[in-house]
């Protein structure tokens, strides 16, 4: 008889955001004269810039003529959008990443996720606490994680890094020495940075005891602090430890398109075996590519006209921001978050615990969020949102709130 993977036995629940998907459809159901205005997901909601727009009508119509059209791309992605990135991204920065240790993907969920393919059960993992649920969650269905605590929140075998306003929701260097070290800045859920000179301490100790660092720089494009750095690789060392996975979907708006990708240096080994040729392998052999047509929509954000309207996309969701921070803290809310990232992260009042205060929001305010205590245990007692609403609505959102 055919075996199941009994790891996936071990999940706690469902993934968090169906969970909350779930409730406001009940909820909604229940209730559907009210007009329900989501702060949750990080789902952007501008419509697609027009460059990209126009691009992706081009990129159409060769797709449509035998003389320019596409059939599979190449495995690493194809190069006109591979230069774009080292160029723009990497070189410019003083960041020595080349076109061909990029390889570009269908988003940088899909391969914080999948990364985990090409390294050992047996690595140990250190996470930041609260972090975004992907991280921890592939690696318990990889078996990599141990058993699931529940009264602590917690896996037997992950090593978390607590994330608290004592440490200014950034994490301090374990005690115990993990293999692979996950961190995401600024940072999902906390929207919390730590500076160039801070990151470069956790490249030297990577570096030290032999671990490899998983860096998602997802929302490096909302960085507006000059100390923060925008690429791990900006640090000295960061080729010989560390993994950075990017993503288009919210510098560009990408979300319903998909398209990112991961930098492995040819420098990253493990004895004499390059992780670059490992994930080259798995990228070949269970990835076809992202489609041409986006691809080039991808590219098309890298030109002068790209980089202003991205911009503008940018400054919008910010502006959502500084209205959020401002109105939570006007109604005498302890916030943080909100300046390098489109997260805001608040205190829950009168001792709420996060899922009851998402029913409280929910019910009273008829807002959404997302409950910190669904990021890990560290987030008890906090709750997220996010600035990827409309203008009007987060607004709306805001009054409802300082209304309660």
């Amino acid at each position: 008889m055919f075996k199941i993977n009994e790891n996936y036995l071990k999940l706690p629940g469902s993934y968090l955001f169906s969970t909350i998907a779930k409730k406001v459809n009940t909820y909604q159901l229940a209730n559907p004269d009210k007009e329900i205005i989501r702060l949750g997901i990080g789902d952007v909601t501008l419509p697609l810039s027009p460059v990209v727009i126009d691009t992706l009508h081009s990129a159409v119509d060769e797709m449509g003529k035998k003389e320019t059209f596409k059939g599979y791309a190449p495995d690493l992605g194809y190069e006109f959008l591979r230069d774009a990135i080292a160029d723009f991204d990497y070189k410019r920065r003083g960041a020595d990443i080349k076109a061909d240790e990029i390889f570009i993907s269908d988003g940088a969920k899909s391969d914080s996720g999948n990364i985990g393919d090409i390294f050992s059960v047996d690595n140990k993992i250190a996470v930041c606490d609260p972090v975004y649920p992907v991280y921890v969650d592939t690696n318990a269905m990889a078996g990599r994680t141990g058993d699931y605590l529940p009264d602590l929140g917690k896996w037997s075998n992950v090593i978390y890094m607590p994330c608290t306003k004592e440490t200014n929701f950034a994490p301090e260097l374990p005690k115990e020495t993990p293999d692979i070290i996950y961190l995401c800045f600024p940072n999902n859920p906390t929207g919390a940075t730590i500076t160039k000179s801070e990151l470069q301490r956790w490249v030297d100790y990577a570096n030290k005891v032999g671990a490899v660092i998983i860096y998602d720089a997802a929302y490096e494009a909302y960085i507006s602090e000059d100390d923060v750095a925008h690429t791990i690789y900006e640090c000295e060392g960061a080729r010989t430890c560390a993994i950075e996975l990017r993503s288009f979907s919210k510098n560009a708006g990408f979300t319903g398109t998909r398209l990112g990708f991961t930098v492995i240096p040819k420098d990253l080994k493990c004895g004499d075996v390059m992780l670059h040729s490992l994930w080259a392998r798995r990228h070949g052999t269970k990835f076809n590519g992202a489609p041409y047509i986006i691809q080039r929509a991808g590219a098309a954000i890298y030109t002068e006209e790209g980089q202003k309207q991205t911009k503008s996309m940018i400054d919008y969701y910010m502006n959502n921001a500084k209205v959020i921070l401002k109105g939570l803290t006007d109604a005498g809310y302890t916030v943080s978050g909100g300046v390098n990232a489109p997260y805001i992260w608040l205190k829950t009042p009168d001792n709420m615990t996060s899922w009851e205060f998402f029913d409280y929001l929910l019910e009273k305010a008829n807002v959404v969020g997302t409950p910190g205590s669904g990021f890990g245990p560290s987030g008890e007692g906090y709750f997220r949102l996010t600035a990827f609403g409309s203008y009007e609505n987060t607004i709306r959102a805001i009054d409802r709130i300082k209304a309660l």
